[in-house]
């Protein structure tokens, strides 16, 4: 079993950053695919970024150039230049590669993921 947990969060003016970490309680293989995603009122949860199994980084052409995914030491989502649009709830999931739905839907895609930390909310003014 994974708990995931979130933080770093918080509140900043446009043009700032924030770096928002992942931790877990349990076990998170180097293996596992690590997802962030966010959502805002109203919108479907959307993907931010993801680390797959074999380390390679996809983001999302709304953040690309602007966050920056790690897992070196840690799961980090470093976030800079960060815009009004921003604004939302950011949560980090894992899930194993060999799952069916990661096999099938990609490390993009929120139904990929069986662990989800609480998230942590991101105000961009």
């Amino acid at each position: 079993h994974v708990q995931l947990v979130e933080s770093g969060g918080g509140s900043v003016q446009a043009g700032g950053s924030l770096r928002l970490s992942c931790g877990a309680v349990g076990y998170i293989a180097a293996s596992m695919p690590i997802g962030w995603f966010r959502q805002s009122p109203g919108k479907e949860r959307e993907a931010v970024a993801a680390i797959d199994e074999d380390g390679k980084i996809t983001y999302a052409d709304s953040v690309l150039g602007r966050f920056t995914a790690s897992r070196d030491n840690g799961l980090y989502l470093q976030m800079d230049n960060l815009k009004p649009e921003d604004t939302a709830t950011y949560y980090c999931a894992a899930n194993w590669y060999f799952a069916s739905a990661m096999e099938t839907l990609g490390v993009m895609n929120p139904n990929s993921y069986k662990w989800w930390g609480q998230g942590t909310q991101v105000t961009v003014s």
